[in-house]
């Protein structure tokens, strides 16, 4: 935004408006921290990550997403006034159209749902195989920056019709490392 410098670690604001990210320095993400700043053109990328431990999705649930792979990431998208879908893919971030019912009915009701903040914060789910447990999954929200950080490695490391090796190493050491930040929801969490 502003041209100043940025070094390797840094944070990211939402242009609500482009759909998009975009790198900002410490003084330019600090603006926008407060709800209505900047008539809520750009909004900045908090750092909370949150766990549902008990979260479970059958087969059925799942399938009713529409979603063809094992993992995908959901957030409200306030400009267009819907709930997005999107899952990683060789090609990119691939948007997956999302009703809305079906959202209600098969995420909507879950601790996580309710506390996603619009355009800047998602819900990350990845489905385990039927042969690991019927209805297993991990449920999380996570910053929005860091659900396109997976669609980046992802395509960056797939090979392949299933991935191979490499991207699959790399989805573990992500996913290790989201747990790893994680809490459960705690009351000051509400939305």
């Amino acid at each position: 935004m502003c041209a100043e410098p940025l070094s390797g670690e840094h944070r990211h604001l939402v242009d609500t408006r482009k759909r998009s990210l975009m790198c900002a320095c410490t003084g330019c993400y600090l603006l926008f921290t407060r709800p209505g700043a900047g008539a809520g053109h750009f909004r900045a990328v908090p750092d909370r990550y949150l766990a549902d431990p008990d979260f479970t999705l059958d087969e059925e649930s799942w399938n009713r997403l529409q979603i063809p792979v094992g993992l995908a990431f959901f957030f409200r998208n306030s400009e267009l006034d819907r709930l997005a879908a999107f899952y990683p893919s060789p090609a990119g971030a691939t948007e997956s159209e999302l009703d809305p019912d079906t959202w209600r009915d098969v995420l909507g009701h879950s601790r996580l749902a309710a506390l996603l903040r619009p355009d800047t914060e998602a819900l990350l789910i990845r489905r385990e195989r039927e042969a690991e447990g019927p209805g297993t999954g991990e449920c999380y929200l996570v910053p929005v920056d860091a659900c396109y950080e997976l669609v980046g490695r992802m395509r960056l490391h797939w090979q392949g019709f299933d991935g191979g090796a490499e991207a699959r190493a790399d989805l573990a050491d992500f996913f290790a490392r989201v747990r790893a930040a994680a809490r459960p929801p705690a009351e000051e969490d509400g939305p």
